[in-house]
């Protein structure tokens, strides 16, 4: 029994290991990749058109790579880097609101009304 419990420990911490290596979690994946599930996400609550989608997957593809270069250039100034942040995320906001349409645009400020909540609740719990 003991035998089975060691190996059962071990599997969980290479699991763990692994899925971390592979940058596992929420924001996980590439910035085109986060760019996908983000544009997926806003096409099922919103449904958008194929022509909507493409537009919003460019704006995200190119906030991704606006993130990682400020990322670089901070290195590691998290005061400064949260404030690039923010202003890239409102920038963002506003091109995807330009591509909505009137019914489309009260869904998307709930959503991100909803966001801002489950982020303040989040900072709040000490980030779990």
């Amino acid at each position: 029994m003991k035998k089975l419990m060691m190996i059962c420990a071990l599997l969980f911490s290479v699991i763990t290991y692994a899925n971390a290596q592979q940058g596992g979690g929420r924001m996980g994946g590439t910035p085109e990749e986060r760019a996908k599930r983000s544009t997926d996400m806003l096409a099922e609550k919103l449904k958008l058109s194929d022509e909507q989608k493409t537009k919003v997957l460019a704006i995200y593809t190119a906030q991704g790579a606006e993130m990682a270069k400020a990322r670089e250039a901070a290195g590691g100034d998290m005061s400064g880097m949260r404030e690039k942040m923010t202003k890239m995320n409102d920038e963002t906001n506003t091109k995807i609101d330009a591509v909505l349409t009137a019914e489309q645009k009260p869904a998307f400020k709930a959503l991100l009304e909803e966001r801002k909540k489950a982020m303040e609740a989040r900072m709040q719990g000490g980030g779990q």
